[in-house]
């Protein structure tokens, strides 16, 4: 268990917080161990004048990171789950998942108590395809409007008065000390969360027994299940950053039961299902219920996205 482990991370407030949490995470479990922090500045970081389907989607946040770690220039990285693609390169792999957050979406507007509170017309900012389908599914009548940049630079522009309410991750609000933003916490059912969303993970190469070892104590196994059943429905759907996709599993003893729904960016049309079996089947629970989509339509209504000829 010699040597330092070295995290890359994005230098973002919450990244770092994350990074951060991690660390203590594994000297707290291995003492004496050494742990240093390797902050990178990746493109998602830079680009912020459009929407991230429009240059490439959640990939562009983790691209640099994986590459100090293909080069030998960082042991692991801290990711929040739900940026992370259903794919990994070759030779990397999720070492561990922590534990897992409060999974829903939060509701902030500085007028307005409640989503349903909203009047007709009124303004909201997210840059999420997934958010703006729900949303649109559920208040065709809203404007909702692109909002980019971090937790901070979001909240700044709702106080400013560009827009009237945002909705962001409830952990990630909460990690940075400001719960107190919250107006409601949107429920799964008002809200289906992004696959992962809550769950911080570790990237690592897959052949680093040393890594792999420090790591094992931090893994929940629990939260593992959930996100295995998450991320075979979107592995299965093929979605890509273009594609308002959703799912949220849970469990009830030795029973899993995954929400999965795939939607089109404007709202008009939502797939939605669910499905439920024993946890051991988490993978193919999700697989399962990502095909019943497909046949329900959902086929060819990401083909379309990924064509850019959908709605």
């Amino acid at each position: 268990m010699t040597g330092p482990v070295r995290i890359a991370t994005r230098r973002s407030r919450l990244a770092l917080w994350q990074a951060e949490h991690v660390a203590a995470r594994l000297t707290a479990t291995h003492p004496g161990l050494v742990v240093s922090l390797l902050p990178i500045v990746t493109e998602g970081d830079r680009i912020q004048d459009r929407t991230l389907a429009a240059v490439g989607g959640k990939g562009l946040f983790i691209k640099e990171l994986e590459t100090a770690m293909l080069a030998g220039d960082a042991d692991i990285a801290v990711h929040s789950m739900k940026d992370m693609p259903a794919a990994l390169p070759p030779g990397l792999v999720i070492g561990a998942a922590l534990e897992r957050a409060d999974p829903r979406d939060a509701f902030i507007s500085p007028r307005h108590g409640s989503l349903d509170a909203l009047p007709r017309g009124a303004r909201v900012g997210t840059s999420s395809l997934r958010r703006q389908s729900q949303l649109r599914h559920a208040r065709p009548d809203l404007e909702i409007l692109v909002l980019r940049g971090n937790v901070e630079t979001r909240l700044r522009k709702l106080d400013a008065g560009e827009f009237d309410a945002t909705v962001l991750a409830t952990a990630g609000l909460e990690r940075l000390g400001l719960g107190e933003r919250i107006r409601e916490r949107l429920s799964p059912q008002q809200m289906l969360p992004a696959v992962g969303q809550g769950v911080i993970g570790i990237e690592c190469p897959d052949s680093n027994a040393r890594i792999r070892a420090l790591l094992a104590p931090l893994e929940h196994a629990a939260t593992r299940r959930r996100l295995d059943a998450e991320r075979a429905f979107a592995a299965r759907l093929g979605g890509s950053c273009q594609s308002p996709i959703a799912a949220y599993a849970e469990l009830a003893g030795d029973s899993l039961q995954l929400c999965g729904l795939v939607g089109s960016p404007d709202g008009a049309t939502v797939f939605a299902d669910a499905i439920s079996g024993p946890v051991r089947d988490a993978v193919a629970l999700g697989t399962t219920l990502a095909e019943r989509l497909l046949a329900a339509g959902a086929g060819p209504l990401l083909e379309a996205l990924a064509a850019g000829t959908g709605h």
